[in-house]
């Protein structure tokens, strides 16, 4: 293939993107906030698939933001790409913030108290995740499997962050709805206004021409 790339990244290089792209942050969303306002769909679809994404990353399901999000936003109808796009507003700048801000919510709603420090949260959620895999490789093999522990993160970590997540998450999506929706509507009503006038200046050309 002549556009195929020579050299394939390694997971070191994959991993270090993912905590900062080559760019900043900053570009990573200039770049994509331009291909929302460019996908070729109705603004409305656009808007719903954008609020999936936002509200996805309030919640604690991290590693499956990007799965969770394309299935809201097909329950909802919303633009598939927007809402895959949309997870982006979940990243390693912004992820300490949330989780702090939802597990905080979660303590004063439910009236209990994490024992994890909050600067311990999302390292505590790596470790859960490896011994959720080893507990089902456990089970495949027939090796064995212990859940207490998990149980336990359950309910003094997980279940605090889904509940401090869902309000705080409900608001950002409804905010980046209204916001998306009206830029997404002004651009495209922009392009379908420059179309116009190139076709006008195009038949004005030709019968001065003829």
């Amino acid at each position: 293939m002549v556009f195929k790339r020579r050299d394939k990244p390694s997971l070191g290089r994959r991993m270090q993107a993912w905590v900062y792209p080559p760019g900043g942050w900053k570009r990573a969303f200039s770049y994509n906030w331009h291909r929302l306002r460019r996908l070729p769909d109705r603004p409305g679809r656009i808007a719903r698939g954008v609020a999936c994404g936002v509200f996805v990353c309030f919640t604690p399901f991290f590693g499956f933001h990007f799965l969770f999000a394309v299935l809201l936003a097909w329950l909802i109808q919303g633009n598939k790409i927007a809402a895959f796009l949309s997870t982006l507003v979940g990243n390693p700048l912004t992820f300490p913030l949330i989780a702090a801000m939802s597990i905080e919510l979660g303590e004063m709603i439910l009236q209990v108290q994490t024992p994890i420090p909050l600067s311990d949260v999302l390292p505590a959620f790596a470790g859960a995740l490896g011994e959720l895999t080893a507990n089902l490789v456990g089970v495949v093999t027939r090796g064995g499997a212990n859940w207490d522990q998990l149980q336990g993160f359950f309910f003094a970590v997980v279940l605090p962050y889904t509940v401090g997540g869902f309000l705080p998450g409900l608001v950002a999506a409804v905010l980046s709805h209204a916001m998306t929706l009206r830029v997404v509507h002004a651009y495209q009503a922009r392009r379908i206004s420059r179309a116009r006038k190139k076709v006008a200046v195009g038949t004005d050309k030709r019968h001065s021409a003829s």
